[in-house]
């Protein structure tokens, strides 16, 4: 073997991985924070200049005062995202069932005289990751009265506030009208502090 051609492949090695492992990976972090800077730190929500989340990972409200999200399926602590993954149970599945039945008596307990046939499935059935941050429309309207009553506002003002948060489809096409339970309940303390 020729010794010369050695270190020539092993100088061009070692300029790819320099050039294209190195480079590029720094180039791309940087174009991408100059121009996504938020969603390159990781759309990280503030609240009276401290972070409070992210507006991509779902967070547990349990006080009556807030919305809630959908159910987290990472154990056991919800909402963990070193511990997000699918359960993977079929639609028959006993414990998949028994899940939703439990949550199902949980929603029906938090928002008195509200029918099982009118709880939207994002509020009983947990998403494949458990960190979702987005509730549909119709699940966020289904909580108003409750949030309303623990909040001491008009009904008709916080109902104001969700239809206010609601995002449409991506473009007019893709995807599905979504809430950020996040940036709702944030805005509600808001709310609150403007009327209190």
């Amino acid at each position: 073997m020729n010794l010369r051609v050695f270190w020539s492949a092993l100088r061009l090695v070692l300029l790819s991985v320099v050039v294209l492992g190195l480079g590029y990976n720094l180039l791309m972090v940087g174009v991408g924070a100059a121009i996504f800077p938020s969603q390159a730190n990781g759309s990280l929500v503030t609240y009276h200049g401290k972070v409070v989340g992210s507006r991509l990972i779902g967070q547990e409200f349990t006080s009556a005062r807030f919305f809630e999200g959908r159910p987290s399926a990472t154990s056991p602590t919800p909402y963990n995202a070193a511990s997000s993954a699918a359960s993977n149970f079929g639609p028959t599945n006993p414990a998949l069932l028994k899940e939703i039945r439990t949550n199902l008596a949980a929603v029906l307990k938090q928002n008195p005289g509200i029918k099982a046939s009118q709880v939207p499935p994002d509020l009983v059935e947990s998403s494949a990751s458990g960190l979702d941050p987005d509730i549909s429309p119709a699940a966020a309207y289904l909580q108003v009265p409750r949030v309303a009553r623990a909040n001491h506002l008009p009904v008709a003002t916080v109902r104001a506030l969700v239809a206010s948060h609601v995002t449409g489809r991506f473009i007019g096409l893709y995807g599905a009208p979504h809430v950020n339970v996040l940036e709702l309940n944030l805005a509600l303390l808001k709310l609150e502090a403007s009327h209190g």
